[in-house]
């Protein structure tokens, strides 16, 4: 009996856990605006974030559509653009990705060959939010 009753109390202890973490308590959304050059970032439904991002400068695509991250690199560099800092990346469709950029003047409009570029603390904020949560619980929806 005693060992039924602490079992049931580890079964408890487990589902209390698992209850509180990040991915029980519900989704990640990053919705990126192109026409407004902005990232509005969602945790469970609710505004958490709103940020100027950098997308596609003339020339280039941004893929808009409903992604989830494929991988995440705290540090990258870019192997098509002469090894450019790509800090944060979260990777969402083949070698497009969102991540930090030193190039902070240029947030709010287009500037890039096709990738999100945030704030470097911004990047990291979102990193931090992907890496918790998880990337099936994280979406990435890009409009026009």
């Amino acid at each position: 009996m005693l060992r039924v009753a602490a079992s049931t109390m580890l079964m408890l202890a487990i589902g209390l856990l698992v209850a509180a973490t990040p991915a029980a308590a519900g989704n990640v959304v990053a919705r990126v605006d192109l026409s407004e050059q902005r990232m509005y970032v969602s945790i469970a439904g609710k505004p958490a974030y709103s940020w100027p991002v950098s997308t596609a400068r003339r020339g280039y695509v941004t893929p808009t559509g409903s992604y989830r991250p494929t991988r995440l690199h705290r540090r990258w560099y870019s192997r098509k653009y002469d090894n450019a800092p790509m800090p944060y990346s979260i990777f969402f469709r083949g070698g497009y990705a969102i991540h930090g950029t030193t190039a902070v003047k240029a947030l709010g409009r287009p500037a890039s060959h096709g990738c999100v570029r945030l704030a470097p603390g911004n990047a990291a904020t979102l990193f931090q939010l992907v890496s918790s949560y998880g990337p099936r619980n994280t979406r990435i929806v890009i409009t026009r």
